[in-house]
């Protein structure tokens, strides 16, 4: 089985006991092929809990309750004849919070970066949040810029034009979305996932290359040395 794992993250102390043990019993489940690490982040209020809520049990309130540290939910989706699982970590978005959330950065393989298109200091903010993934993430972690709330056209202050050129300079894809009317959400979650198979594809498809041709022992005609299991 080719997973991906990172068993030595606990949630932190300031996150709920509920959390630690919904951690503990996804990390035993074992039933996939690839386990994918997700990271919503970006400022307070640009829709994140309701974004992730929307994908993983198709439902939206309106009444916003602040994300108090992290919390995450697990959803298993198939993706190019694999069974992936994904553990989808929704973080808070306020200062006081930065370095509990920061801390769940590491080992993740996607992220998903939202700005609300009705707030200016949201959209603002994306380069700050975009140093700290280079800062405190792996290298290889991909990224999708979302506009959030394009449901919001009399208030909106953030065009999509403006969404898509700040992309491009950053080097990312795009979306905007609506988790109230259920815009581009499923998308922008299979897009990323399929950025994370077809790098992981990338970077197998090099390291087999980069091997030896394997020879055949007389001794054991038709036997090839075994192929060493991807660590991805």
């Amino acid at each position: 089985m080719l997973a991906y794992i990172d068993s030595s993250l606990r949630p932190c102390t300031m996150a709920s006991a509920s959390v630690d043990n919904k951690w503990q019993k996804d990390a035993a489940d074992q039933n996939f092929d690839y386990m994918f690490k997700l990271l919503i982040i970006g400022n307070s209020s640009v829709g994140k809990t309701s974004f992730l809520f929307r994908y993983a049990d198709d439902s939206f309130t309106s009444a916003f309750v602040s994300t108090v540290g992290i919390d995450f939910k697990v959803k298993t989706v198939f993706r190019q004849d694999k069974r992936v699982k994904l553990q989808i970590w929704d973080t808070a978005g306020q200062e006081r919070y930065r370095t509990i959330t920061t801390a769940y950065y590491r080992g993740a393989m996607g992220f998903i970066l939202m700005y609300d298109v009705t707030n200016e200091e949201s959209f603002s903010s994306v380069q700050d949040w975009c140093t700290q993934i280079k800062t405190y993430s792996w290298d290889n972690a991909q990224v999708i810029l979302v506009g959030n709330k394009c449901d919001m056209e009399d208030e909106r202050v953030i065009s999509t034009e403006r969404g898509k050129q700040l992309a491009d300079q950053l080097g990312l894809e795009f979306f905007e979305t609506s988790a109230k009317e259920n815009i581009n959400v499923k998308q922008t979650f299979e897009r990323l996932v399929d950025i994370i198979c077809d790098k992981m594809s990338e970077t197998i498809d090099t390291d087999q290359s980069l091997r030896p041709t394997p020879t055949i022992t007389p001794t054991e005609p038709g036997k090839s040395p075994a192929d060493s299991n991807c660590a991805c």
